[in-house]
């Protein structure tokens, strides 16, 4: 059985590390190269660098900040944020990511996955969705949630693995920032129609959280920020428990 991964995620505004509840009232969380090296030290199993608002404000990734943050970690490294081209990840990849993410870019420009598998490898590729339930369906939404779309997350999420993504990291709009737990029927009907990786992303905010989506949501890595970045839950603790119900860990 593949061990179910543990993923803190910086997102960055301004090169400090923020969190928001639902996309909005973001507040400081710290200094991401710190942050970074100490999940790094804390036993992470992986590291997401998002910078929230690159696409919005229609520039690319904080390359230099991605490096600073690169330089202190031995553990994969996944960077996302503004990414709209094969030159974008070259650049990324040359600063010491593992994985790039891309969003926006993706949904505005499908072929752009097609590109960057072809170039790089699926292994290297995450397709991030954010996506909104309204009336029951799950709409995605781009540019920080700030842009609704007409697609719908699971055709989306087939059409981006059918083209070559790696990795679906899925974060719920109507979760994030709420700690009320993740996503776990729209993870659940993604992990079952897709072949790929999903990765939860949204609502962490207890251990059972974790556990649940895991178990009831089938997801096969869990991504937070908050509860990490103020310590309220401690990465090995979190393993710990999760490894004492049955749930493959690397500890």
């Amino acid at each position: 059985m593949l061990a179910k991964r543990i993923i803190p995620c910086l997102d960055i505004k301004d090169g400090r590390t923020v969190k928001g509840v639902n996309f909005v009232n973001l507040r400081d969380a710290g200094d991401p190269v710190e942050l970074g090296q100490r999940y790094s030290e804390e036993g992470a199993d992986e590291l997401v660098f998002l910078d929230i608002t690159a696409t919005h404000e229609k520039r690319k990734t904080l390359a230099a900040l991605a490096k600073s943050i690169a330089q202190h970690l031995n553990i994969p490294f996944t960077i996302g944020g503004g990414i709209r081209s094969v030159e974008d990840v070259e650049a990324l990849l040359a600063v010491g990511a593992d994985k790039i993410s891309v969003n926006s870019a993706a949904v505005r420009n499908p072929d752009l996955i097609d590109d960057l598998a072809k170039n790089f490898g699926s292994q290297c590729i995450v397709v991030a969705i954010d996506a909104k339930e309204l009336e029951e369906e799950w709409t995605v939404h781009l540019s920080g949630g700030r842009v609704a779309t007409d697609k719908k997350l699971l055709d989306w999420a087939k059409e981006a693995e059918s083209r070559g993504a790696g990795e679906i990291l899925f974060t719920s709009m109507n979760h994030d920032g709420t700690k009320q737990g993740f996503a776990n029927d729209a993870l659940r009907m993604l992990s079952e129609n897709l072949s790929i990786p999903i990765i939860a992303s949204g609502g962490a905010g207890t251990k059972e959280h974790f556990y649940d989506t895991f178990t009831t949501g089938k997801a096969d890595a869990a991504l937070a920020a908050s509860i990490f970045h103020f310590r309220e839950i401690p990465i090995l603790d979190l393993k710990e428990y999760l490894k004492e119900r049955g749930v493959a860990v690397r500890l």
